[in-house]
Order: C-alpha cells, then sequence, then structure tokens
C-alpha cells in the first residue's frame, strides 16, 4: 500500500483500538511501530529505531517539568491550599446570589496556578466545595456543572503540563506559553462565573443563601493563602522573567509546596510516599502517551503524510481561517473521547504544519503561541461535553445522588460560555498575545 494511504488508513484502526478501550499510549506504540514496519519493508530499520527511540524521548531535559508539577500538585493538596482557596472566595462572595459557585470557580482558578491538571484541580476542588454547596442550597445541576467546568482551569491557568508538552513538540518557549495562557484563563474564570451569575438570575431556585462573613474572618481567610500567591508569583514569575529555567521553576514550586504542606502538617512520612507514588504513577502514565505517540508521529513522518496534507491545504486557496475553524472543530469533536494530552500528542505534528504554513498576519512564533493557546482550550471543552466528559464523571462519582444527566445540564451553559470565549480569541488574537508584547 502507498505510504500515504496507509497513513490515513492507520487513524480509523486507531480510534478503533481506543474505543476498545487499549490504552492510548498502548495503541499509539502498536500501530506506529506496525505502520513503520510496513513503510520500511523490513523490520532490521524498525528495530534500529526502536532501540533508540525510548532513550532519544525521555532524555530530553525538559520532560523532567512533568514529575516536578505533578509533585507541585500533590504536595498543594496535602497542605491543604484548596481548602484555603475555597473559604478565601467564599468569605468574600459567598452571601452573593450564586457567590458560593462562584467561589468555586474562583478557587479552581487558583489551585491551577499550582497543580497544571484538570482531572486533579476538578477531583480536588470537588471534595472541598461540594459539600458548602450542598449545604447552601445549590441544586446538583448547578454544583456539578461548576465544579467540572472549574476544574478545566487546572490546565489553561499556568503551569500547565500539556503546554510544556505542546512547547516541545511545537519547539516553542515554555515561558512564552505560559504567559500567553495568562488572560485566557482569567477570561474563562470571568465568564464562568458570569454564567453562574446568569444561570442563578433565570432560575433562583437553583442556588442558596449563606450569611455574609465578617471582615475580620475575611481578612484572616485572605491571610491563609499568601503562600499560594506567592509561590505562584516566584514560580511563573521567575520562569517568565528569565530567573529559572522552565525545569529550575518547577522544582522550585514543588520544594515550596513541599514546605508548606509540612508546615501546615499535611505531608507526614506515610503521606509523602504516598505523594510519590501518585506522582511516579501519574508520570508513567504520560511517559508512555509521549513514547507512543512518538512511534506513531515517526511513521507518520516516514510516511510523508503531515507533509502532503499541508502542501494539498496550502494549494486549495482556503481562507486560512476557515482552516483553522476546521481544525477547531475537529478537536471539539474528537476532545470529547479523548484526553487532552493525547490529541496534543497525535494531532500536533501533522496540523501544526499546516497552520505554519497558513498567513494570519502574524509572525510564526506568535501564530505558533495563538494556535497553542486555541488548542488547549478547545480540547479541554472535550472535558466536560458528552459521551465522555472525564471532569464530569470525576464530579459525579463523589455525589452519586446527582446523576449524569443533571450534570451533563448543568454543564452546558459553561460550554457556550467557552465557544464564545474561543471566537473572540480567534477574531482577536491580540488578546491572548498582549502579555507578551508588553
Amino acid at each position: 500500500m502507498d505510504p500515504i494511504w496507509l497513513a490515513y488508513a492507520s487513524f480509523p484502526i486507531l480510534l478503533l483500538l481506543i474505543f476498545l478501550r487499549v490504552p492510548i499510549g498502548l495503541a499509539m506504540l502498536v500501530v506506529g511501530l506496525v505502520g513503520s514496519w510496513q513503510v520500511y519493508g523490513s523490520v532490521d530499520p524498525l528495530l534500529n529505531q526502536m532501540k533508540s527511540m525510548a532513550y532519544s524521548q525521555f532524555s530530553s531535559h525538559s520532560l523532567s517539568i512533568v514529575p516536578l508539577f505533578l509533585l507541585m500538585g500533590q504536595f498543594a493538596t496535602l497542605g491543604g491550599m484548596s481548602k484555603s482557596l475555597f473559604k478565601a472566595a467564599e468569605a468574600f462572595i459567598g452571601h452573593l446570589r450564586g457567590g458560593v459557585a462562584m467561589a468555586a470557580v474562583g478557587a479552581c482558578a487558583g489551585f491551577g496556578a499550582i497543580c497544571g491538571s484538570s482531572l486533579a484541580t476538578a477531583a480536588t476542588m470537588g471534595q472541598v466545595a461540594l459539600p458548602e454547596l450542598k449545604r447552601a442550597g445549590y441544586a446538583g445541576s448547578l454544583a456539578a456543572g461548576t465544579l467540572a467546568a472549574g476544574g478545566t482551569l487546572g490546565i489553561l491557568i499556568p503551569p500547565s503540563i500539556v503546554l510544556v508538552i505542546y512547547a516541545i513538540l511545537a519547539e516553542q518557549n515554555i515561558a512564552k506559553l505560559f504567559a500567553a495562557a495568562f488572560i485566557p484563563g482569567i477570561l474563562a474564570a470571568l465568564g464562568y462565573m458570569l454564567v453562574v451569575n446568569i444561570v442563578v438570575r433565570i432560575n433562583p431556585k437553583l442556588a442558596g443563601s449563606m450569611a455574609p462573613v465578617p471582615w475580620s474572618e475575611r481578612v484572616a481567610a485572605l491571610g491563609a493563602v499568601w503562600p499560594v500567591i506567592l509561590i505562584f508569583v516566584v514560580v511563573v514569575g521567575g520562569i517568565y522573567s528569565g530567573l529559572f529555567t522552565p525545569t529550575e521553576g518547577a522544582a522550585v514550586g514543588a520544594v515550596s509546596t513541599g514546605v508548606l504542606a509540612v508546615w501546615r502538617g499535611g505531608l507526614t512520612r506515610r503521606k509523602l510516599v504516598e505523594a510519590f507514588e501518585a506522582t511516579a504513577g501519574g508520570s508513567a502514565m504520560v511517559f508512555m502517551i509521549v513514547l507512543g505517540a512518538a512511534a506513531y508521529n515517526s511513521f507518520l513522518a516516514l510516511s510523508q503524510m503531515p507533509q502532503e496534507l499541508a502542501s494539498w491545504v496550502g494549494g486549495q486557496g482556503f481562507s486560512p481561517f476557515m482552516v483553522l475553524w476546521a481544525i477547531l472543530v475537529f478537536y471539539l469533536i474528537f476532545g470529547c473521547v479523548m484526553d487532552s494530552l493525547s490529541m496534543i500528542l497525535l494531532t500536533i505534528p501533522i496540523f501544526f504544519p499546516m497552520v505554519s504554513g497558513l498567513d494570519f498576519g502574524l509572525p510564526p512564533e506568535e501564530t505558533a503561541i495563538w494556535f497553542g493557546i486555541l488548542v488547549l482550550i478547545v480540547v479541554e471543552v472535550g472535558l466536560i461535553t458528552p459521551p465522555v466528559g472525564m471532569n464530569l464523571f470525576v464530579i459525579q462519582s463523589m455525589a452519586p445522588d446527582i446523576s449524569i444527566r443533571d450534570a451533563y445540564r448543568g454543564v452546558w451553559p459553561f460550554v457556550v460560555s467557552d465557544l464564545i470565549r474561543v471566537t473572540l480569541l480567534v477574531i482577536f488574537p491580540g488578546i491572548t498575545l498582549a502579555v507578551l508584547r508588553l
């Protein structure tokens, strides 16, 4: 079979394996190796490739950021930072209409700034905020929708593991990608808060109320979150200013959150071992997906399919924005059935050359950064949409009394907010790039 058609045929095979519940890293590894074998026509070149593939991938210094940020998130949870963030936000706005739900969104944004994982943010904040939302009389649909959507902030607001992987694949500056994600992340949090406000005004029965908190308690609650703010400023500010490399910044963040967890009494010897085990498990999962993607992308490169596809698109005379919208719709659809990291690893080697060859009126570096942020946002929408919606399943598993149907119904207003935000960022790239242009 012609190598290009072999590459096209590999996509449905890969999707079939994923739907059969084969781990996506293993599926990409198998399809990639078999495809390369077919292109080579002999097993010897494939064996030569395999003996160095794992080392060439994992010897990258940049990948050390992944376990460090995962460990940082583990320490942040043990240090009670999620609870402190939620209590501080609740103290200031909890008495407003829909205020407890808006406080949950604000706490998700704060925790995302020291976590870097959507599922971890949703799970951690669900444990903290769900009981408070129920106690305040919030409907299960609104509570589940708010926390599931808020969890997506964990991967958008820097630091973000997926942005690190995108930076490696697209050969972009990690610090600049973190900076570019800041404004879209803040807009996402504000958009979710606005959604809560609109929903409870339309149907006041969905939200309960709580008494205002005295100012003395508000100040005390605010004082409890200063370490989180300090860690975020030191890590992200240090990376962006050039004081740290991204890897050094991740190490500083992990040590800082670990010290804070010890100071607050949440990091016992047993908890430390559990944190290391969870970090090792998460890192192994990520690295397995990276290895599988490396094998599959190597096969695609051998087939010349990405280059042929980019040339075909460029020769059709399509509007650059038409191509961009088509790619984003693709991510929106497939993000419903695949996790964000897998989508990025699988598709960026195909779509990035295509987008790089289009003229959006931006310098190449700005185009790459802008595209990365757009892709990240759209893929994350998949975490809160049917039929998978992993964040929704995480929240629903903590509250079995909330049906998955109610959870889906509660999250749709937040999906609309995401789509509006994506549209604005596509039309006005300067919003994403504003921090870079300062």
